[in-house]
C-alpha cells in the first residue's frame, strides 16, 4: 500500500562476472549474508557484498518507510557499527547522511559493507514500528526476519538480483514463500546455509522468511498451495490445530474471487507474542506481501477469539492479492523506500480490501446478512470519529504528513464503506450484474502485477470500464468532501436504519468509546457519563465504580490493556468474578457472561421493501 517513484540505476554502469567466452554474460548478484548462529548482545551480522562499481562514490540505505505500513519506521536505527571494506579488507572511510543512509567516497574499491542489526520487538514501544513489520532475534529459538529491516540497498543496485545467504542452526527451518535454491552444510552438522535466489530489491523486501523450530502444515485450494508456519514459544496453538479455520477461510475467498489469482503459493507466517508489550511484539495484525502475509497475536488468546481474529485479519491480507499488489500504481510498483511518495488511492487498496473481507463471509455463508449489516454499521459509527468531509484522495497522497497521519485508521473504516456504496451503485446501474469484484477483475485484466497504472488515470479509467455516472460518485464521495448519505445507498438495496439494541464488546461500544477509564488517581474506573451496556447493567455495576481484580487478576493503569484484551475472551454462560471499590467500600460481584447489548442505530431489512429493492440486495451480497 505504499508506492513511489522510479530507481535511477541504470545511469550507472556496473561490472559482471563473465562465463565462458562465447556466452551470455551474467550480471553478478549483491550477495548478501545473514548470521543468525554467532549472535552476539541480540544482534546478527549482515554482510552485503555488491558487483563492482564506476562510480567515485555511493549511497547505502536501509529503509525509511516500506509498503503497507503507511509510517515512518528509520529502520537503520536498528543497524550499528556500520563499515565498509576495499578488496584487501581495508576499512574504507564513510559518512553517514542520516538514520538510514552512508555514504562512500571511494566506491571503486570497495568490495563490501558489514553492521550488526538489532530486533525491534524487545524494545520499549518497538520504535514505533508495528510488530508484523517488526523482528525478532531469539537466539537458538526465533528470527522473524522482515527482510527490510535487516538488509539495504546500494543507490544504483535496486532493480540488480540479489542472492541471500542465511547462515543457520540446523534445527531452525526457513517458513517463507520463497523456495531455497540449495541448503549447505556449515561447521559439520551445527548449522546450515540457505541460499535464496532474488530477482531485485523489491524481492526481498516483499518475501519475509521466519526461522523457528518445525511448525509447518499445508493445503490445496484450487490453483494455490497455502503454507502455513507457526510460531508458539509456549506450544499452546499449532500449524495444524489453526489449519481447519484458516483452510475454510482461504476456500471460501477462492470461490468469492473465482478465475482471479496472482499467485501459486500463498505463505502464512504467524507469530504468537507470548508476553505483549514486554521484551516481546505488543501491536497485533498483519503485514501483506505479494504471496505471504507476516501475522502477530498474542499467544494469550483463547483458540475461538484467535481463529476469529485470524479469520478477519487472514482474509483482509489475503485479498491484497487483488490490490494493491494486483493492480497498483507506478508509486508501488517503483516504491523508493528512503524518499516515499504516495498514491492517492488508499480507498481501493486498503478500503475495498477490507470491504471484500467482510463481503466474502456472507456471499459464502460465513456469517448471516444481520452480521455482515452489524459490520458495516459499526463502520459508520467508528468512521465517524473522523473528518467526514476530508478527500480521501488527497488524504492518501499526503497519509506520511502529520496532519493526515491520524486518519490512516480511517482507511479501513469510511475506506470499506466506499467499497460498499460504489458496489450498490455499480449494482444499481448494471441491474444487479457488475459490482466492486467485477470492478477489480477487469482492472487486474487492464493493468496486472507488473503493469502499473498513472496514479491520475485510475478514476477516469473506473468511469471508461463502468458507467458516466460513476465520475459523479468520485467526484463527490472519494475526491470530494460530501459525506456519504449512506440512507439513500441502504435504501438501494431495501435497508433501514431502526434504533435498537446493538452488539458491542464488554469492555469497549466502539473503538473510540470504552466503558472504563481512569480517574485522577490512576484506578481503572467505570464510566459513569455514558450509559452502560446490557452485560455490566445485569452484573449490578454502575458508573464511578472502580475496578480492582478479575477472577484473581488485579488491574491498574499499567495493565489496562490486559484487561480489554482479556475481556474479549469472555465466553456466555461462564461466571466472572469482580472485585470492585464503589463509595469508598471494597464489594465482591459474581456475575454471568452474557452478550453485551447497547442501544443505537441498528440497519436491518425493511420488511416492506421491493421486489426489485430485493433483488439488488440479493445480487449484492450473494452474486
Amino acid at each position: 500500500m505504499k508506492k513511489i517513484f522510479l530507481a535511477f540505476g541504470m545511469s550507472l554502469a556496473l561490472v559482471g562476472c563473465k562465463t565462458s567466452q562465447g556466452t551470455t554474460p551474467e550480471v553478478q548478484p549483491v550477495v548478501t549474508s545473514i548470521d543468525l548462529v554467532n549472535v552476539i548482545d541480540d544482534r546478527v551480522r549482515v554482510t552485503i557484498d555488491p558487483a563492482e562499481f564506476k562510480t567515485e562514490e555511493t549511497v547505502f540505505y536501509i529503509p525509511k518507510t516500506v509498503p503497507g505500513t503507511y509510517s515512518t519506521a528509520d529502520y537503520g536505527k536498528y543497524s550499528e557499527d556500520f563499515k565498509a571494506y576495499d578488496y584487501n579488507g581495508k576499512e574504507l572511510k564513510v559518512q553517514q547522511l542520516d538514520a538510514n543512509s552512508w555514504r562512500i567516497p571511494n566506491a571503486r574499491n570497495l568490495d563490501k559493507v558489514g553492521y550488526w542489526v538489532n530486533d525491534t520487538f524487545d524494545i520499549s514501544g518497538e520504535g514505533g514500528i508495528y510488530s508484523m513489520a517488526g523482528t525478532n532475534i531469539a537466539k537458538g529459538k526465533n528470527f522473524l526476519l522482515n527482510l527490510f529491516g535487516f538488509i539495504g540497498y546500494f543507490q544504483e543496485m535496486k532493480e540488480e538480483p540479489y542472492r541471500l545467504m542465511v547462515t543457520r542452526p540446523s534445527d531452525l527451518i526457513p517458513g517463507t514463500a520463497l523456495t531455497v535454491q540449495r541448503t549447505e552444510n556449515k561447521e559439520g552438522a551445527a548449522s546450515k546455509v540457505d541460499v535464496f535466489e532474488l530477482n531485485r530489491y523489491f524481492e526481498v523486501m516483499d518475501n519475509p522468511i521466519m526461522y523457528s523450530t518445525p511448525d509447518t502444515t499445508s493445503f490445496k485450494v484450487p490453483g494455490m498451495t497455502v503454507l502455513l508456519d507457526v510460531y508458539s514459544p509456549n506450544k499452546r496453538f499449532s500449524a495444524e490445530s489453526i489449519k481447519p479455520n484458516l483452510e475454510r477461510t482461504i476456500r471460501a475467498q477462492k470461490n468469492f474471487l473465482g478465475d482471479v489469482n496472482n499467485t501459486d503459493k500463498y505463505a502464512i507466517l504467524l507469530y504468537l507474542s507470548a508476553t505483549p508489550g514486554n521484551k516481546d511484539a505488543g501491536n497485533f495484525g498483519a503485514l501483506e506481501h505479494h504471496s505471504s502475509t507476516v501475522v502477530v497475536m498474542p499467544e494469550t488468546m483463547e483458540e475461538e477469539a484467535l481463529d476469529n481474529s485470524l479469520t478477519d485479519i487472514v482474509s483482509h491480507e489475503f485479498f491484497h492479492i487483488i490490490t494493491p499488489l494486483g493492480v497498483h500504481s507506478n508509486e508501488i510498483h517503483y516504491f523508493d523506500y528512503n524518499d516515499p511518495k504516495m498514491s492517492k488511492h488508499l480507498w481501493m487498496y486498503e478500503g475495498v480490501t477490507e470491504y471484500f473481507a467482510n463481503l466474502f463471509q456472507v456471499n459464502q455463508g460465513l456469517i448471516d446478512n444481520q452480521d455482515f449489516y452489524d459490520r458495516m454499521n459499526e463502520k459508520i459509527m467508528n468512521s465517524r470519529n473522523f473528518d467526514d468531509t476530508m478527500s480521501f484522495t488527497v488524504m492518501s497522497e499526503n497519509i506520511l504528513d502529520d496532519e493526515y497521519a491520524g486518519s490512516y485508521a480511517n482507511v479501513y473504516q469510511k475506506g470499506a464503506l466506499i467499497g460498499m456504496a460504489l458496489d450498490i451503485r455499480l449494482r444499481e446501474l448494471s441491474n444487479g450484474e457488475f459490482g466492486v469484484l467485477d470492478l477489480m477483475k477487469a482492472l487486474t485484466d487492464k493493468y496486472g502485477k507488473d503493469k502499473p497504472f498513472n496514479d491520475e488515470d485510475l478514476i477516469s479509467d473506473i468511469v471508461e470500464i463502468t458507467y458516466p455516472e460513476i465520475q459523479e460518485f468520485f467526484d463527490r464521495y472519494v475526491s470530494g468532501t460530501t459525506p456519504i448519505p449512506y440512507h439513500e445507498f441502504f435504501n438501494k438495496v431495501g435497508l433501514e436504519m431502526q434504533e435498537g439494541q446493538i452488539p458491542v464488546s464488554y469492555l469497549l461500544k466502539d473503538q473510540a468509546t470504552p466503558y472504563i477509564t481512569l480517574n485522577e488517581m490512576g484506578a481503572i474506573m467505570l464510566r459513569n457519563d455514558i450509559e452502560l451496556n446490557s452485560f455490566l447493567v445485569a452484573a449490578g455495576l454502575q458508573g464511578g465504580d472502580m475496578i480492582k481484580s478479575i477472577n484473581g487478576t488485579k488491574y491498574t493503569a499499567s495493565n489496562i490493556y490486559d484487561l480489554v484484551m482479556t475481556s474479549l475472551e469472555w465466553k456466555e454462560g461462564e461466571n466472572i468474578r469482580l472485585t470492585i471499590a464503589r463509595d469508598g467500600e471494597e464489594k465482591v460481584i459474581e456475575a454471568e457472561v452474557i452478550e453485551p447489548m447497547a442501544k443505537g442505530m441498528k440497519l436491518v431489512e425493511n420488511p416492506n421493501a421491493t421486489k426489485e429493492q430485493a433483488a439488488l440486495r440479493e445480487a449484492w451480497l450473494k452474486s
